[in-house]
């Protein structure tokens, strides 16, 4: 992993940038807890990185270049976690977010450190369609889901329009990404979301490398 190479092998303080929360505190606390609850699950227990909800994709990536500037002679490393908004056509994750954004890989970072929720964070939910069933409770329509068993092929937009078709007539009301997502984000099962998404599987794996952890079969 650069030039820090032979340090990250063992175990390094983690910080995880991750888009989503917003502006407001309340929104940002349940953005923390969901990805906490996520990556717990994920194996991660004692060993989880300090997850920063940075509002934006945008701010989530200026935070983290200027933070992975000051960590760059430290045993710390900073990692980035967005939308990656489209399909990922066989690029690595920084040069999707070059192509789409514009956005530069800050100096002394290396792909271990960008990743990706593709298309969007929702598309993991797909994943785990019985945990979305049983967080809208009765009269969910799990038949308006897309149905491509392939979630990084499913375009955003229909991914939240289905979410939103699917639980429109339940108790809760139609999917909302302020008011619904980091619960139901906190509530699915990891080892679905890996199994089906090769990026969040290397997000998950990465974790492991750099906390010195025995890497999960993903």
């Amino acid at each position: 992993m650069g030039k820090r190479g032979n340090r990250r092998q063992s175990v390094v303080k983690l910080r995880l940038y991750v888009e989503g929360g917003g502006v407001r505190k309340t929104s940002r606390s349940a953005c923390r807890r969901g990805f906490q609850r996520f990556v717990e699950k994920s194996g991660l227990k004692g060993r989880m990185p300090e997850i920063i909800a940075s509002g934006s994709r945008m701010n989530a990536y200026t935070r983290f270049a200027k933070r992975s500037k000051i960590t760059a002679n430290e045993d710390e490393c900073a990692l980035l976690l967005v939308d990656a908004e489209g399909p990922v056509r066989n690029q690595r994750s920084w040069e999707h977010l070059k192509d789409r954004d514009g956005w530069n890989r800050p100096d002394g970072t290396t792909d271990d450190q960008c990743h990706l929720m593709v298309q969007a964070m929702e598309s993991w939910f797909l994943a785990d369609r019985t945990t979305l069933a049983k967080h809208y409770g009765q009269r969910f329509q799990e038949s308006a889901l897309p149905s491509n068993p392939q979630i990084e092929q499913i375009a955003k937009i229909d991914v939240v329009n289905g979410l939103i078709r699917a639980s429109r007539s339940t108790t809760k009301g139609s999917y909302d990404k302020g008011r619904h997502s980091f619960e139901i984000l906190a509530k699915i099962d990891p080892e679905k979301v890996t199994a089906v998404s090769s990026h969040a599987g290397q997000f998950v794996k990465t974790l492991f490398k750099l906390t010195g952890g025995q890497t999960p079969a993903v």
